[in-house]
């Protein structure tokens, strides 16, 4: 009996066990965790009745979660600590729990206490406790029923200056023009077709906006942003009954084609980027820096995009983060140098790059033919299929250097010992092979006065034959150790990407490739920026100094490349190369430039799809002030095979080492 008493007791005590309601503290802290973990399809089963049938369970999830996403919530943090005492019910049998909230949101940290109360009811599974949900656990200020608005306060973008001070992509004043369809009446037509004629853009573009579904006959229908600079254009446009003009702060290019390559342009995001640049606080509706330094210093140029978090529909402001205006970029460019240059190579298809070699100091960077940044989609459909390639920047581009490579094998030979510069070497004859093993290959030289050759007169007179037997003198090994010592196959630490110059592309595998490297042809490559600054090393006694391009740095010029030849050599190839420019027999002499003293090397490269061919002839002239040494010039251009070869581009720069004058 005793037994039977005791079993009956142990089974009524775990069925009371088992039986017992749920704790309120036990429900809310699931409930806290399910919304740290922004769960709220299992926060919504926790709900009270009379929620739920107010709003339905797919509503909620992605209602909240939509809120959450959109203001950019991170760090949630909801802190809830269990009472150590008991909480009695109130008079309605509700209890009520404190709690807090902290996040970080689009708009800046956001934190508050709210309350949440729990009311008992009947489920399936017995008596339960139930949020009462509202919508100001989410945002304090938010009611049911009410929304958000989540906008972007754009920061005012950096610009970015010349030496002087002079704007290369500035914040200006743009006249938005548009036009005006009630204004049209029965010109319609007219004032379409002159009005996409003036624009440049088509007749149907035009009416694809006026057809949008917010147009009204009162609207003002903007159609294209000009300069306020060309007058003759606004003024035309104006003059069209119903074309009207609005001020607008955009982005301004002063400089227009003669730096569109270094600016670079805005553009809009794509589709594709748009996750990218989020992530790292942009607006959708935000432009980004497309090539050039409007790309390089994308970063610095933004700054920081600021939010604001409303209420939708009232001035109920959530949170508010201001925006960070972007920094201002100071180069060390002389915008009119720039300008000048572009001149002089407008109407061609190739690059230059101007230096200080003193100071490493880069002063120009200019690559032609060129577009207007100011008007990119515009100058993108008329010159896209242009085989001289207008958007391409050629400065940081690679390459054959044909002769002006010389003065670089010269200075390996006389740090090899190779080079004996007042040796003079027989060179009867203007084609030249080692011997029969070449076949019928031969190296060919420009006709020369000279058929006993020393260094001085091999520069001057630009001999293909006295370098291609120095090449081949230095060796395989030492040739390319010592291009690496020009920076050869080294990435150029400077902060417009530029391809890295290369020798050969398998290694110099064979005599001959050897021999047409020692004169700047066979796979040898590199740009005009790294070219220009190879030239320093025969101005600073032997060391190569480091580019620069950003204002702050120019104060503590360094060497990129030290001791690269010694002093003696580097003197003595810089009086060479006044030579070539003085000697009336110099590659560079003519034209002839009295008052204006030169230091420089011409180079013609040949480019032929196999030995023997002819092929395209691209010029090249590297020249500095001999007494100043303030300035240094490389230009390329493309295509000079029926143009007198370099001597076409020794005359361009002559042109403008005479400007400054």
């Amino acid at each position: 009996m005793r037994k039977l008493f005791f079993s009956v007791f142990v089974v009524l005590v775990l069925f009371s066990g088992c039986s017992k309601d749920p704790e309120p503290e036990d429900r809310f802290a699931d409930f806290v965790a399910n919304w740290r973990d922004q769960n709220f399809s299992e926060m919504y089963d926790q709900l009270t009745a009379n929620v739920k049938k107010n709003i339905k369970k797919d509503e909620f999830v992605s209602r909240y979660e939509k809120i959450y996403q959109d203001s950019g919530v991170k760090q949630l943090k909801i802190d809830f600590k269990k009472p150590k005492e008991e909480i009695k019910p109130d008079k309605n049998g509700n209890i009520t729990f404190p709690f807090a909230v902290s996040m970080e949101t689009l708009a800046g940290k956001i934190s508050f206490e709210n309350k949440a109360v729990l009311k008992k009811e009947e489920t399936d599974n017995g008596n339960d406790w139930r949020i009462e949900w509202n919508p100001s656990f989410i945002f304090p200020q938010l009611d049911e029923g009410e929304e958000i608005s989540i906008q972007p306060i754009e920061p005012e973008r950096g610009e970015i200056f010349d030496r002087n001070g002079k704007g290369l992509a500035i914040n200006g004043l743009l006249f938005e023009i548009g036009v005006v369809p009630g204004e049209m009446k029965e010109q319609k037509e007219t004032i379409l077709e002159q009005t996409a004629k003036l624009l440049e853009v088509s007749k149907e573009e035009i009416e694809r906006k006026l057809s949008q579904g917010w147009v009204k006959e009162d609207s003002f229908v903007p159609l294209k942003i000009v300069n306020p600079a060309d007058t003759e254009l606004v003024n035309k446009l104006l003059a069209i009954p119903s074309v009207k003009k609005k001020n607008v702060t955009g982005r301004m290019y002063p400089f227009g084609e003669s730096a569109a390559h270094l600016t670079g342009y805005l553009r809009s995001m794509y589709k594709e980027e748009l996750e990218k640049y989020e992530e790292k606080g942009y607006s959708s509706s935000e432009q980004i820096g497309a090539a050039g330094l409007e790309q390089v210093f994308e970063d610095e140029l933004h700054g920081t995009t600021g939010w604001i978090i409303k209420v939708k529909g009232t001035d109920e402001v959530i949170a508010k983060k201001e925006a960070e205006n972007g920094n201002d970029i100071y180069l060390t460019i002389d915008a009119d140098l720039q300008q000048n240059i572009y001149k002089e190579l407008s109407t061609d298809s190739g690059a230059s790059v101007a230096i200080n070699p003193k100071t490493g100091e880069t002063l120009a960077m200019v690559s032609a033919p060129s577009y207007d940044p100011n008007d990119f989609l515009t100058e993108y459909k008329k010159k896209k299929d242009d085989p001289n390639k207008p958007f391409m920047a050629k400065f940081k581009n690679l390459y054959t250097p044909g002769s002006v490579l010389k003065p670089l094998t010269a200075a390996i030979g006389l740090n090899t010992g190779t080079i004996d510069p007042n040796k003079k070497i027989s060179i009867p004859k203007d084609t030249w092979q080692k011997d029969g093993s070449w076949g019928n290959y031969y190296i060919k030289r420009v006709p020369s006065p000279a058929t006993q050759v020393d260094l001085r007169a091999a520069l001057a007179y630009s001999d293909n034959i006295y370098f291609a037997q120095a090449a081949l003198n230095i060796g395989a090994e030492k040739f390319i150790k010592g291009l690496e010592s020009f920076a050869f196959h080294e990435k150029i630490d400077f902060p417009f990407p530029v391809e890295t110059s290369k020798i050969a592309n398998n290694g110099m595998d064979n005599e001959v490739l050897l021999a047409d490297s020692g004169y700047g042809q066979g796979q040898i490559q590199i740009t005009p920026l790294h070219l220009a600054y190879t030239f320093t090393v025969f101005i600073n006694g032997g060391n190569m100094i480091k580019p620069v391009l950003i204002k702050e740095e120019e104060k503590t010029p360094s060497n990129w490349k030290s001791h690269v030849v010694s002093k003696e050599h580097a003197n003595l190839i810089f009086q060479d190369l006044i030579q070539v420019v003085e000697d009336p027999n110099g590659t560079a002499y003519k034209p002839r430039t009295p008052g204006l003293k030169l230091a420089g090397k011409t180079g013609t490269a040949e480019l032929k799809a196999a030995k023997g061919e002819k092929g395209q002839e691209n010029g090249w002239f590297v020249a500095v002030d001999a007494d100043k040494k303030d300035l240094l010039i490389t230009m390329m251009i493309e295509r000079v095979e029926d143009r007198g070869g370099s001597h076409y581009v020794v005359s361009k720069v002559k042109n403008i080492f005479k400007a400054r004058k």
